[in-house]
């Protein structure tokens, strides 16, 4: 990997940082004597940019420059990290906070996603980007720890979001000194608009492959948000000790297969990878309704390993065949992580209704037409194939 790489992996390094949402909920109901509803604020908000922000700003960026996008983004976030320092007199202003840092990683992904293509070398794509995910899981595994740390030294625990800023500011002076020759549109195609992105839409490949994102994060923050409870109710696990190990395992499998991936696709081509991952991952998940505890422990962990990769194969390969699109397709599919937020709420409901084993349906279906996809996906990857179908 070429050193232009680098300012974009400490991009998804940043992007990590997203994910600490998680970990500050429970200090928020401590530190501002709020509901767990009012609490549940923080990662839908989060989650509330990608579904505003992403085809927009995949507009600009294809107006813009991606990296024009990358930088704006990491300003926006550094505000962000830097609001909670400067006054947390009130929850609504850590709330406008995080907002503030979900609509930076929003712009970051939408930016970093395709520009990791410019910088990556021919057939490199998919392995960097992989890579970059590894990455990023690395940055998402920081609070758990940071956050425990600063509270022990006797700080309080929005000093995270400093320590944050710091990163993040440096991370942005490296990604200003990137030179970087983009793909860019063809002049001779239509002007780039929210209407010319969602137009896109309308071709089935790109409208299933949105609707693979929104389905795999949907399912992955799904068994994140429920594995805990999954194991107590099915396998009778104290939920405070070995059924939250189930978070672990999985947490601890997606970084392993992220950069398992990595390594994999430097001579396994994409879209077979795809296929072989999507199998997996529906192996995996007709594992976790065995009777036997621990062939569904071990199957929560074989999740986290086939999951690791789906993001960044679907996020790579359509992006692959039309690079000349790549902002507006950015922007589409990075829309679909709103599927974040609605999947694992459909699954409480069944949950309430039915039982946590119920509810587990919806991921187990939502890798059904993942693998469906990939089966569409290694078919047209073949021109004898193509042209068979």
């Amino acid at each position: 990997m070429k050193m232009r790489t680098l300012p974009i992996f400490l991009a998804f390094f940043i992007m990590g940082f997203g994910d600490a949402v998680g970990t500050l909920v429970a200090f928020a109901v401590r530190e501002f004597n709020i509901s767990k509803g009012a609490a549940g604020l923080l990662p839908f908000f989060g989650f509330l940019a990608y579904a505003i922000l992403s085809v927009p700003v995949g507009v600009l960026a294809d107006k813009k420059g991606k990296k024009f996008v990358l930088v704006l983004g990491l300003m926006i976030v550094l505000v962000g990290e830097f609001l909670p320092v400067v006054s947390m007199s009130h929850y609504a202003y850590l709330v406008f906070a995080i907002f503030l840092i979900g609509s930076g990683m929003t712009i970051l992904q939408v930016a970093g996603n395709p520009i990791m293509r410019d910088v990556s070398d021919p057939g490199k794509y998919s392995r960097n980007l992989t890579f970059a995910q590894f990455i990023k899981s690395i940055g998402s595994n920081t609070a758990p720890y940071v956050v425990p740390l600063v509270v022990s030294l006797g700080f309080v625990w929005t000093k995270i979001f400093s320590i944050y800023a710091v990163v993040v500011f440096i991370t942005l002076l490296i990604v200003l000194g990137l030179k970087v020759k983009e793909t860019s549109q063809d002049s001779a195609q239509t002007p780039v608009s929210l209407a010319s992105s969602f137009r896109l839409l309308r071709e089935p490949y790109v409208f299933l492959m949105v609707m693979g994102i929104f389905l795999y994060v949907g399912a992955e923050v799904g068994l994140n948000s429920w594995i805990a409870t999954y194991l107590k109710d099915s396998y009778g696990l104290d939920i405070d000790k070995m059924a939250t190990l189930g978070i672990g395992f999985f947490l601890s499998a997606l970084a392993i297969g992220r950069l398992l991936g990595s390594v994999i696709l430097s001579f396994m081509p994409p879209k077979k990878f795809f296929m072989v991952t999507s199998l997996l991952a529906v192996l995996s998940l007709l594992g976790m309704c065995a009777s036997v505890k621990m062939i569904a422990i071990a199957a929560v962990f074989l999740a986290g390993l086939a999951f690791a990769n789906i993001f960044p194969l679907i996020f790579s390969i359509l992006i692959d065949s039309k690079p000349e699109k790549s902002g507006e397709l950015s922007g589409l599919l990075c829309m679909a992580i709103f599927g974040g937020a609605v999947i694992p709420y459909f699954m409480g409901l069944i949950a309430d209704r039915f039982s946590i084993q119920a509810s587990f349906i919806l991921p187990l279906l939502s890798f059904l037409f993942i693998t469906y996809l990939a089966f569409k996906s290694l078919r047209a990857a073949s021109p004898a194939a193509a042209a068979g179908s």
